[in-house]
């Protein structure tokens, strides 16, 4: 398989759809559409989850309900198998917690003319300092 051209398009689009979902606590659990009953994978804070049942669940349990984001960058790599790797750095704040950078990188495996998320890598960027 070919490099996909559009990868940068793709990596865009993709994340401005997921976050859409993600941020609405209403909209979240379409998000199991995205994933991979058994081959995707995602570790979320250093918790590592397989398959999209086990995802949802993670996602599903998660207590706040305002979302307030800022994407400040989202690059994107074309993959040898007409995938695309997407990295998100941003800020981001949950109900009334301070707000916190965060990354995430995301890697959608083609099927057919569509793609499903088969890694997913979320971490916030939290420094302790004396």
């Amino acid at each position: 398989m070919a490099l996909n051209a559009a990868y940068e398009a793709i990596g865009k689009t993709f994340v401005e759809q997921y976050y859409v979902l993600f941020d609405d606590p209403n909209q979240r659990p379409n998000l199991v559409n995205l994933y991979n009953a058994e081959t995707s994978f995602m570790t979320f804070e250093g918790i590592q989850l397989q398959g999209a049942q086990k995802i949802m669940e993670k996602l599903n349990s998660l207590g706040f309900q305002k979302i307030a984001r800022q994407v400040s960058a989202v690059d994107s790599q074309p993959m040898f198998d007409g995938g695309v790797i997407i990295n998100v750095f941003g800020r981001l704040k949950t109900d009334e917690d301070p707000p916190h950078a965060y990354s995430q990188t995301f890697v959608l495996k083609p099927i057919g003319n569509n793609f499903y998320l088969q890694h997913d890598i979320f971490r916030l960027i939290i420094h302790d300092s004396v």
